[in-house]
């Protein structure tokens, strides 16, 4: 791919007055929540559709990540998220010449700074000694993220917390729900919940199975519910793991675990579920930050959480002992005796939600307006 100046001039982006983000993604749940709850602020440039993209894609591969997209269209800052997996380093450098003949700051926002789907993190170690030395200005979530991105690079970024998740109307009406079930009977289960989904390479549920069956007989009214879709549990998905689906098959049939093989869940069906969870455990023997711990949050749904990466920095959890080289079966079960004893932070209300998204935008909006400045 040549660096040359193009000969086509840029499109004219929208003339509103306000800044014009070329984000990477737009439709995010957590992108789509770093804007004020009345749409003003920054506007941000739509996903353009990756060529042949399936209508399920949406965003992905970031046609934006094309140097040739920022040579041809126009924008004040461009702000990357997620994504840049799909390209190489020789990609991103030329990503970073690009914005830097159009003169267009680049903001890098660091959710990972260990990739939760890789096996190990050279690749993206190397993505990431191009992208947050060249970045005009740095996003991440968690103090803790900050002083490891300091430690490596030398470069100081900008905490800002993740926003909510979960649609705001969603979560007052499940917050409600939860207020009558609190007055209502006391005898009912205590449903812990494990998520394997689609089985990244981030998490570690076998481990974890065993340790949770014994804990969960300890727990009056305890029941254990484990969900993942039917490309890990069933022979004919395209990731069928033989050893958890037939550990999990035998736990169930035993009347040990209460096991849901299902397709992914569409957002009224996750947060349903989710709701209906008194706590959710995360499997993670590696990983940095969570949207799936901050869903929970929004709909009152306790978290345990491993002690890699900066979940407990981001959020008030349960944390265990685990990572890649140990898991600590007994701070386990400490942690799910302290949910079900009720030993919990209580989940942010609506209206926290709702000041910290106004503080989330602010902190976007000054970040941006820095950098057009300089």
């Amino acid at each position: 791919m040549t660096t040359d100046a193009p000969a086509a001039l840029p499109v004219p982006r929208p003339r509103t007055g306000r800044l014009v983000i070329a984000s990477v993604p737009a439709n995010h749940v957590y992108v789509r929540h770093l804007a004020p709850e009345d749409g003003s602020g920054p506007v941000r440039l739509p996903d353009p559709t990756p060529p042949g993209a399936a209508t399920t894609q949406q965003w992905w591969p970031p046609v934006m990540l094309d140097a040739t997209w920022v040579e041809t269209h126009d924008f004040d800052v461009f702000h990357l998220h997620f994504g840049f997996d799909a390209r190489s380093p020789a990609d991103l450098e030329e990503l970073v010449a690009a914005l830097r003949r159009r003169g267009k700051p680049l903001v890098f926002t660091v959710h990972d700074l260990r990739n939760p789907h890789h096996l190990d993190r050279e690749a993206h170690d190397r993505h990431l000694d191009v992208l947050v030395p060249a970045a005009d200005a740095i996003i991440t979530l968690t103090p803790g993220a900050a002083a490891e991105i300091r430690a490596r690079w030398g470069r100081d970024a900008v905490v800002v917390p993740h926003p909510h998740v979960v649609p705001l109307d969603v979560m007052r009406r499940v917050a409600a729900m939860r207020d009558v079930r609190r007055r209502g009977p006391r005898e009912r289960e205590f449903r812990i919940g494990m998520h394997v989904k689609s089985l990244r390479a981030g998490m570690n549920p076998h481990a974890l199975i065993p340790v949770l069956v014994d804990a969960v007989r300890d727990l009056p009214g305890a029941v254990l519910q484990v969900n993942g879709h039917r490309d890990v549990l069933l022979p004919e998905g395209a990731g069928y793991d033989a050893a958890l689906a037939e550990a999990l098959q035998a736990h169930a049939a035993a009347g040990e675990l209460d096991l849901h093989v299902h397709d992914f869940l569409d957002d009224d069906g996750l947060w349903a579920y989710l709701a209906s969870l008194d706590v959710s455990v995360l499997p993670y023997r590696f990983g940095t930050h969570s949207g799936w711990l901050e869903a929970c949050r929004d709909l009152g749904t306790a978290v345990v959480a491993p002690s890699c990466g900066y979940f407990a920095d981001q959020a008030p959890v349960l944390t265990y002992e685990h990572d890649e080289d140990h898991l600590d079966a007994d701070s386990l079960v400490a942690a799910l005796r302290e949910a079900h004893a009720g030993h919990v932070a209580a989940p942010p209300s609506v209206d926290d939600r709702r000041r910290q998204r106004a503080q989330v935008a602010d902190a976007h909006a000054a970040v941006y307006e820095s950098v057009v400045r300089r």
